[in-house]
């Protein structure tokens, strides 16, 4: 069988999926470790894919023919091999303002998973970004097959973006292209600390991580508001999908995409009322780079994150 990993800010989820179809089977989702050692989501890990595997009634955990790993980022690399320097869960990077529970400047990942599954070739454990991963997903089974100039957005506990241009995934020098959550876009926003550092970034701005710090009410609590006609909640969803439309109309300007479609907890919940107030900020703008250029909702829907994993090693 095939493990698969989704590591969120808020969650990490793994399930097992046959050689022989992709059903996904003996899942299993926790909050995701942010206490004691950098090691921390490591060890959760391999304990989740042990109570999978026996759940699954594996034998030896050499069953497991494949491991993908579809991890919130950004990412560094330790003699080669991922770590995470994801700002909304290593405490260090922005300091105790951030509010973590912890010092990690980076979160091992990779390491302890390769010497835990010394029994899989390099190319059967593969680790990448989330979003670069639910975009293959998506290219795949979902709202992006058949293009080859396309994006996958996360708007979820961080805004993650996935990219491919020329169908060519884009990964960078580190793994971490696409990281357009941390593009600046307010200098003057002393409340949106980024986990990054950055203040007045589009994740510190936006993502669900920041809607509590911000405004006092965590994401349902001001989206319900804001569907119920409350005139702040309504003028603050507003200012919050420009923000976060301008990031995305700077993509289909610069990349000269063909669709982008959008997943994560906080759009997925609400797309009817968040989809068609992101559409506004590029529709109409320079026809040249949007005429037939499409937003829409994950086709995969709030499995995206599963089969995110799966598509790496599919």
């Amino acid at each position: 069988m095939k493990a698969c990993v989704d590591i969120g800010g808020t969650k990490v989820a793994v399930s097992l999926a046959g050689e022989a179809d992709r059903r996904l089977r003996a899942r299993r989702s926790e909050p995701t470790a942010k206490r004691g050692g950098n090691d921390a989501v490591a060890r959760q890990i391999l304990r989740m894919l042990g109570e999978a595997a026996a759940e699954a009634g594996l034998v030896h955990e050499t069953d497991i023919s494949a491991l993908g790993v579809s991890s919130c980022g950004p990412f560094v690399l330790n003699q080669g091999q991922v770590e995470l320097a994801a700002p909304n869960l290593c405490g260090g990077i922005a300091g105790p303002a951030r509010g973590l529970p912890n010092d990690w400047r980076t979160a091992l990942l990779e390491a302890p998973l390769r010497a835990h599954f010394a029994h899989l070739a390099a190319g059967a454990l593969r680790v990448e970004n989330d979003a670069v991963a639910a975009l293959e997903a998506e290219r795949r089974w979902g709202a992006l097959q058949g293009l080859d100039h396309c994006a996958y957005l996360t708007w979820s506990t961080g805004i993650g973006v996935g990219l491919c241009v020329d169908g060519r995934v884009l990964h960078g020098k580190n793994g971490n292209a696409g990281h357009a959550g941390h593009m600046f876009v307010n200098d003057d926003a002393s409340d949106a600390l980024c986990g990054c550092g950055n203040v007045g970034d589009v994740e510190g701005l936006t993502a669900g991580n920041a809607f509590t710090r911000r405004f006092g009410r965590d994401a349902a609590a001001l989206l319900g508001a804001a569907r119920a006609g409350e005139p702040q909640a309504l003028a603050t969803l507003d200012e919050l999908c420009r923000v976060l439309g301008r990031m995305l109309y700077n993509l289909v300007a610069t990349l000269d995409l063909q669709r982008i479609s959008v997943g994560g907890s906080v759009f997925w919940h609400h797309r009817d009322f968040l989809l068609p107030r992101l559409r506004r900020q590029i529709e109409g703008r320079l026809a040249a780079l949007t005429t037939g250029f499409e937003l829409v909702p994950a086709g995969l829907g709030e499995q995206v994150g599963d089969y995110a994993a799966l598509a790496l090693v599919d």
